[in-house]
Parts: structure tokens; C-alpha cells; sequence
């Protein structure tokens, strides 16, 4: 409180004591215990009533402790089971919770990870996938400006992820406790199998295998390839101390049409800890037609080379890029993309009018739009020779096909002639169009369907633009050219539209997300809000049965059937209102990744130790780390000073012993006869 308000205060209990002195004792002829009482109320009053005028500040000062946190997290993948270290991974993590040393100095907290960070404090070791570079992100944003120590119990094998040595703050110290038998032993195991999920009847289709090799002497291994009973290759592969790890490329023959599971194996003559390792499923679907896609245009333009890269991602696709007076026949071709007609594609579209292929028609500046007024109905196109930039908005409404918005509001905008494109009959908007924040009438992307032909229309050119800003977005061109390829894969099937529609995998590998979509279509061909989808999945070898109910998403149905064991299964899916049902098949792939490993990676444990400035330590070092943990001078527990202030006017309790007082005073002057 400042001098001002101590004085003031002083002077309030002067003139409350001055005005009950005059009240009750001033020329009073007797000094009863009443007037005595009395007086003391009125004091009590007039004194609160000032105190509240001047309002002092009371300051009350506190101190809280705040520890240091300490992380304690435990991987809870399978792997740990499989290297014989889950006991183990539980004493310590019991050691080091209940040490009431560290509790004293640290705020110490419990997570568990596999596939992501959890706080959980209860550990059953079944994760199917293992992500340690997600337990860096997710301390980073829980203490983002707190420098602490991280143990993290773990045998240091990620399945999924980003390295994880470059997760984790370097400023803050990291101390992995490595679980499992360091000690190396003999292991042969397939690392990694690349394949093709698509190969073409009667062709050959490569096979990509990475060997690995661990110990310390000369071993010759055999290799194979097998489908069924069948050996379809068999080759001798040699490793050494300095050589271990092989790359094996093999050719296969695509002979039967359809899904075809083949297995991989590595194996030799010495006895093996981990036998799990060396053996890898793959499947291949063996497709007897492959789609050719002609892009025929007058001119040259760097949206053609990116139509072409993103088509012929998709392995089914081929694509052939012609002139317009160079086509003899259309014969070869199941889909055109017109890139920019003018007078010189009048030969294209009048055999297009025989061979009745669906086409893709690419606007842009050097477009004459007289002429595809001529060759085409469903649109008019009034243009001038202003060039215009057309931005793109996603129609959530599109219900052709299932397509995700992949940020095209935020792509470069197309480059067209400035005019009026009018409609002249019905076509499904995937991309509306606008200038700058003005929404227009016309679309950027439509798509039409009139008695069985399809066609595309992409008004605007600098297309490449959109494909190269997906990439900058994701880091992958992935999510662009999947939307190409389901434009390409509408066009490239003349079938009729189906109210239900069905989206899944031929093959999964166990472990991975088994995802089903569908989409259901009223009468009318739009998307049904209000459809009951339902999924019955049997396993063909137990005959056992299991039902779901499908979620609504955005513009899709979706059922997520994870934990679902190796085998063949064959699935219905049934919109309950109508009875409509679609019936299909997938393979469950006997693959389990946790299980590959057969000891710790205490390399890259020892590496993230050293580069964040901690230590790694085995499951049998536990009390050096809790000695060391408590000797670190640098996380001392912060001793924080409180200051509270608060005005008098708020004491609601000051207000109820004024009134109080009054109160008290007028009844006992009325009850003693002095008013």
C-alpha cells in the first residue's frame, strides 16, 4: 500500500471514531454498554463505507514449484514382444516412475507410441507399425518452449515415419533406454521388395529385391521365387563381412489373368534366430488390355509432357502424342485428348464419328472456338481476344466419380479467352470458375454423358502449373495424377453408371489400412445423403462372416477394416433401403513388419543420444541413468513468486458487515426507544 492510502486510512478511523464519539457520548448524560455497542457499529460503518471510497490494493505474495517434465515413453509395438523384451521394457519403465527421487525433482509424465504418441500408462505391446520420429513432433508441440530431458524406452526399429534422428530437438537432451540383445547374430532377411501392382498379360514384369545380410563370415544363400508349388526362379547369392546386402532383379512371365500371390524367400544351411525375415509375399494383378490414350494437338506445349507424366503414372495407361494431319486411324486408340482444336482437327473429329471414342477437349489461347462450336454440342462458346486468368473452385457437389479436393482453389489460374460459355445440354461441374473473387456461371472442368459417349472438357491451358504446384504442396506428384487418371478411367469405360458404386484393393498387406469406399446414386444419378450402406466380409478358409456399417464421408461411403488376418475374403456391399448390392473379393497378404527384426538398432539410438547431447543406456543401466537424470544441474525445479493484488471493493464480505452493522444499530436504537 502507498503513504497516500496508509494516511487515508488513518484518517478514516479518526473520523468514524470522531462521528460515533459525537453520536453516542457527545453531552450524553449516561455511558451505558448500549451506547458503548451502538458506537461501535456506527464506527464499523462509517469505517467500511470508507475504506471502500479510497479502495486500497491488498498485494498477497505466493511461491509454486514448477519441475522440470520428464518423458518417460515406452514403445508399445510388437517388436518388443518379438525380441523377448516386453518384461523388461516394464520393469524399467516401473523403476523409473516410481523412484520418488526423480518425482521429487521432475513433473514426471508417461506416454506410449506405435503408430502414434499416446499418454497412456497401460502397455499390452501389440502395435503393428512403429513411428518414433511422431514421439519428437508430439513432445515438440506439448513443451514447446520448456528445455527437458526425454527418456524414451524403445528398440529403436521404425517401421514407419521420417528418420528419426532429425525429430527431435537438438537442444533438448534425449536418453534412449535400448531394449533387446545387442549382441549380433546371424541373420539373413529381405529388406525391402519392389514390384509393379500391375503387369500385363503375356508380358514379362521385373521384380526388385533388396537382401540383407548380418554376421561375420562367408555365407552362400539361394534365392527364390515361388508361386504356389511352382519355383518360377531360383538363383545362388553370396555374402561376406564386407558385402551385406544384395540387389536381385528378376523378370517374371504374366501368364493367368487376375490376382497372383507369389512369395519371395532367402535361405541357407546355417541355423537362423529369426527364420520370420525371410520370406515376403507380393501380389501382381495380371491385366489382359492396357489403355491407349492419343493427345493430339496442332501445337506444342508444356501441359502435354504433364498430361503425359501423370497418365502414364497409372501403368495401365499409354499415351501417344500425334498431329492432327499425322492420324490415319483410330482403330489403336480407346481415348483422345484434343489439345486445343482448330480447322486442322475437322479430319479427327469426322473419324471420331465412326469410332465414337470419348474425348477430352483442352481449350486454351490458340483454340478456335468457331470451329469447336461446328464439331461439338454441349457447349457455346462466345470468345474474344481479350486472354483472361480463370481460377479454379471444387464443387463439393460432383458425385461422377469419387474425387478428393486437392487444393485446387489454391492452384495458379488457367489461361483462356475471355467470353461466354453457355450450355446447351446437362453436364456434371467438377471445377467452376472465377475471376479473382468473382464466382462465374461456366465451369474450368466439366464432364458429360449422352447416349454412352463421354467427354471431358478443361477450359484453360498451363495446366503443367497445377501439377507442378501439387508437388510443391505435397511434396509428390502422387495426388495430381490420380485426379487425371480417374478423368482418364471415366473415359476410358463406356458402362453404363451404376446407382452403387464401389472402390476397394484386390490385395492388402496385413497391418496396413484396409479401406472400402462406395457411393450410392438416387434415380436422378446425384448423391444419396440418406443411403444405409452395409458390408458383410467372409474369410473363404473359416467360412466366418462379419458385418459393418459403411460411414458418410464428404462424397463417399467408407468402412475401415482393419485387423483382419491373412487369408482370401470376399465381401457384399448392400444399400439397405433398396436392397442394391455389390459383391467383390480381396487378399489379406501374410506380412508382418514388427516382425522382421531380430535385435535392437542401438546404432541409430546411440547416434539421436549423441546429437541431442544425451545417453544411451541398456535396460540393465537403468540406475545410471536415474543417478544421472538427478545429478543434472541443468533441470532444477523453478521456484515461481505469485503476486495477487486485489481491490477492497471486492471483498462481497466488507459489504454484508456494513449492512450488518446498520442494520443491528437501527433495530437496537428502535427496541431501546431511541428514534
Amino acid at each position: 500500500m502507498t503513504t497516500t492510502t496508509v494516511l487515508l486510512l488513518i484518517l478514516s478511523v479518526l473520523l468514524a471514531g470522531g462521528v460515533s464519539f459525537f453520536q453516542y457520548f457527545y453531552k450524553a448524560k449516561t455511558h451505558s454498554k448500549i451506547n458503548w455497542f451502538l458506537a461501535f457499529l456506527r464506527f464499523i460503518a462509517i469505517f467500511g463505507l470508507l475504506v471502500l471510497l479510497i479502495n486500497p490494493i491488498l498485494t498477497r505474495k505466493s511461491f509454486e514449484t514448477i519441475k522440470i517434465p520428464l518423458p518417460i515413453v515406452v514403445d508399445n509395438s510388437s517388436s518388443i514382444t518379438e525380441l523377448n523384451s516386453n518384461e523388461s521394457a516394464l520393469e524399467v519403465y516401473k523403476k523409473l516412475t516410481s523412484n520418488s527421487a526423480l518425482q521429487e525433482k521432475y513433473e514426471v509424465q508417461s506416454y506410449q507410441f506405435s503408430s502414434e504418441l499416446e499418454s497412456l500408462e497401460t502397455y499390452d505391446f501389440k502395435g503393428t507399425q512403429t513411428r518414433i520420429d511422431g514421439v519428437g513432433k508430439g513432445l515438440k508441440s506439448i513443451h514447446k518452449s520448456v528445455n527437458h530431458p526425454t527418456v524414451i524406452i524403445t528398440d529403436g526399429n521404425q517401421t514407419q515415419g521420417n528418420d528419426y534422428i532429425y525429430s527431435f530437438d537438438e537442444n533438448k537432451a534425449v536418453y534412449p533406454i535400448v531394449l533387446g540383445d545387442t549382441t549380433s547374430v546371424l541373420d539373413l532377411k529381405i529388406s525391402q521388395l519392389n514390384v509393379n501392382k500391375y503387369a500385363f498379360l503375356k508380358n514379362k514384369f521385373p521384380v526388385e529385391v533388396f537382401v540383407n545380410y548380418s554376421g561375420n563370415k562367408n555365407m552362400n544363400a539361394t534365392f527364390s521365387i515361388s508361386q504356389g508349388n511352382s519355383v518360377l526362379s531360383k538363383q545362388n547369392v553370396s555374402f561376406s563381412s564386407r558385402q551385406k546386402s544384395q540387389l536381385i532383379t528378376v523378370l517374371l512371365p504374366a501368364e493367368k489373368v487376375g490376382v497372383q500371390v507369389f512369395k519371395a524367400t532367402i535361405s541357407s544351411s546355417e541355423p537362423e534366430k529369426n527364420t520370420y525375415n525371410n520370406t515376403k509375399n507380393f501380389a501382381v494383378e495380371i491385366i489382359d488390355q492396357k489403355s491407349e490414350i492419343a493427345i493430339i494437338s496442332s501445337i506444342n506445349h508444356p501441359d502435354i509432357g504433364a498430361l503425359k507424366r501423370a497418365i502414364e503414372s497409372n501403368q495401365q495407361r499409354k499415351v501417344t502424342i500425334v498431329k492432327p494431319n499425322q492420324i490415319n486411324s483410330l482403330q489403336d486408340f480407346n481415348v483422345l485428348i484434343l489439345y486445343q482444336p482448330i480447322s486442322e482437327f475437322k479430319s479427327v473429329f469426322e473419324k471420331n464419328v465412326l469410332a465414337n471414342l470419348n474425348t477430352w477437349i483442352i481449350t486454351g489461347l490458340h483454340t478456335d472456338f468457331t470451329f469447336l462450336n461446328q464439331q461439338q454440342s454441349t457447349f457455346d462458346f462466345k470468345m474474344s481476344g481479350q486472354q483472361e486468368d480463370y481460377l479454379a473452385t471444387f464443387s463439393t457437389q460432383f458425385n461422377l466419380f469419387a474425387i478428393d479436393n486437392i487444393g485446387f482453389e489454391n492452384f495458379p489460374p488457367l489461361q483462356n479467352p475471355f467470353g461466354t460459355i453457355t450450355s446447351k445440354s446437362a453436364f456434371e461441374k467438377l471445377l467452376g470458375a472465377r475471376i479473382r473473387n468473382v464466382e462465374l456461371d461456366s465451369p474450368i472442368l466439366a464432364y458429360t454423358e449422352n447416349q454412352g459417349k463421354r467427354t471431358a472438357f478443361l477450359f484453360g491451358e498451363n495446366s503443367w502449373k497445377w501439377r507442378l504446384q501439387s508437388h510443391i504442396d505435397q511434396q509428390s506428384f502422387e495426388k495430381f495424377d490420380v485426379f487425371i487418371d480417374k478423368t482418364i478411367q471415366f473415359l476410358a469405360s463406356n458402362n453404363a453408371r451404376k446407382s452403387l458404386v464401389v472402390t476397394h484393393e484386390n490385395f492388402y498387406n496385413s497391418g496396413d489400412a484396409i479401406e472400402i469406399n462406395a457411393q450410392f446414386f438416387n434415380k436422378n444419378y446425384e448423391f444419396d445423403d440418406n443411403a444405409r450402406l452395409s458390408i458383410t466380409v467372409k474369410n473363404k478358409a473359416t467360412n466366418q462372416t462379419k458385418s459393418y456399417d459403411l460411414l458418410k464421408s464428404t462424397n463417399s461411403y467408407k468402412v475401415n477394416l482393419d485387423g483382419l488376418s491373412a487369408g482370401n475374403y470376399s465381401f457384399t456391399v448392400t444399400e439397405n433401403n433398396t436392397k442394391t448390392s455389390y459383391s467383390g473379393f480381396f487378399e489379406v497378404l501374410d506380412f508382418d513388419i514388427e516382425k522382421q527384426f531380430v535385435n535392437p538398432d542401438y546404432a541409430k539410438l546411440n547416434q539421436l543420444a549423441n546429437q541431442t547431447n544425451g545417453k544411451s543406456f541398456l535396460a540393465n543401466q537403468t540406475d545410471e541413468l536415474i543417478a544421472m537424470l538427478l545429478a543434472n544441474e541443468n533441470y532444477k525445479p523453478i521456484q515461481k513468486e505469485i503476486v495477487k493484488k486485489t481491490p477492497i471493493i471486492d471483498w462481497i464480505w466488507l459489504l454484508i458487515i456494513i449492512a450488518l452493522a446498520l442494520t443491528s444499530e437501527w433495530f437496537i436504537r428502535k427496541y431501546n426507544g431511541l428514534l
